[in-house]
């Protein structure tokens, strides 16, 4: 048997290649003679560009860019030839934000802009930018910033170029960004669909968890709407233009950016449908799958490609009650890797004990299945 370990990082607990090696020892200590491809993944969300770059043969290097709080900071990209990935989390993630520190209005998100600049100056052609996990919600204006943009209000000062400003705006003046930016091909790999603005923007569904008072969603979500109706109203109607607190919107606006689906771009970079095919079991799996898990995040991405004949299960550690019955979207069936009540802590503490766990559990009913 060849067993192929997808699985995407559980949060705040392990990284997509520590699922997939917990998973890996687990299965061998039911299977000994099982072969593994280990492919982790990620969907757009923070760390798939870690990720990727554990599978494809890149450099990590570091730069120079403005922080959030407006500091100089060094900030991660990989880079082979003139291709280069980087993820917006590397700046502005909502787990490097101390707790007392957390206000998405104000949270500066320049560097974003600055990078993608040095890197059209070290001849790059293709950016990759994820921009799932972030700390901020600024429509992308910090990053416009970075890229030479200017925003000013109707008396004609310069405005801070953060969240809080968005309402203010009255002119932009793009006079500054270098030509050669319209050179790039830039994609922006994101693993949620929501709109700019509404109920289901930027502000009302990912705001409250980024430590923005629910009281400010009202007012925030006008602001963000009435500077796109100035900046570009296309956006407005885009899918996934919410993402990153705005971030898609703004690389699509000011960098000419291309939204994607972070799980298909990754697969495609992995050569995920050539490797797919000597598996007779693929282990997919996520720290919580639940309905919005069905909407294009990396387990359903890897089980839609995956061969119809080719079955396909998920080991999460977490599964919400909101989920369908399985068989579903691809997949046979799901297993959260928790033995049994405690707390979330707990549970996170003992993410690669529990995995190992599972994995060895369904190893042997597979061993049964095949005697």
């Amino acid at each position: 048997m060849h067993i192929l370990l997808a699985p995407d990082s559980f949060k705040e607990s392990l990284s997509a290649k520590q699922v997939a090696e917990a998973l890996k020892k687990g299965f061998q200590e039911a299977l000994p003679d099982v072969t593994f491809d280990l492919l982790p993944i990620g969907d757009g969300g923070e760390g798939t560009m870690e990720t990727l770059a554990g599978v494809l043969d890149v450099t990590e290097y570091q730069t120079q860019v403005t922080g959030p709080f407006g500091q100089p900071v060094s900030m991660s990209y990989y880079q082979k030839d003139e291709m280069a990935f980087f993820e917006m989390a590397s700046l502005v993630g909502l787990g490097s934000i101390p707790a007392e520190k957390r206000n998405p209005l104000e949270l500066e998100t320049r560097g974003i802009g600055e990078l993608i600049l040095q890197l059209v100056d070290q001849g790059v052609k293709t950016i990759c930018v994820g921009i799932g996990g972030s700390a901020t919600n600024d429509g992308g204006i910090g990053m416009a910033a970075g890229l030479g943009i200017a925003f000013y209000d109707e008396q004609g000062h310069l405005l801070r170029p953060v969240g809080a400003s968005l309402g203010r705006v009255a002119r932009i003046d793009t006079s500054a960004v270098p030509k050669a930016l319209e050179d790039i091909e830039l994609q922006v790999l994101t693993d949620v669909t929501n709109p700019l603005c509404g109920s289901q923007g930027a502000t009302y569904i990912f705001g409250g968890q980024k430590g923005l008072n629910p009281l400010l969603f009202p007012a925030v979500d006008q602001a963000m709407q009435d500077f796109y109706q100035l900046a570009d109203a296309r956006i407005l109607s885009m899918p996934s233009a919410g993402a990153g607190g705005g971030m898609a919107a703004g690389l699509v606006a000011f960098a000419g950016g291309q939204i994607s689906s972070g799980i298909e771009k990754s697969l495609d970079l992995i050569d995920f449908n050539h490797k797919v095919q000597k598996a007779d079991l693929v282990v997919v799996g996520e720290g919580r799958m639940d309905l919005q898990s069905l909407s294009g995040k990396a387990p359903v991405g890897v089980a839609k490609r995956t061969p119809e004949k080719i079955p396909v299960i998920a080991i999460c550690g977490s599964l919400a009650e909101d989920l369908p019955a399985f068989p579903s979207h691809h997949i046979e069936a799901a297993f959260s890797i928790v033995p049994g009540p405690c707390e979330v802590a707990d549970a996170l503490a003992h993410a690669e004990r529990n995995l190992i766990s599972c994995a060895r559990n369904i190893g042997n009913l597979l061993k049964i299945k095949a005697n």
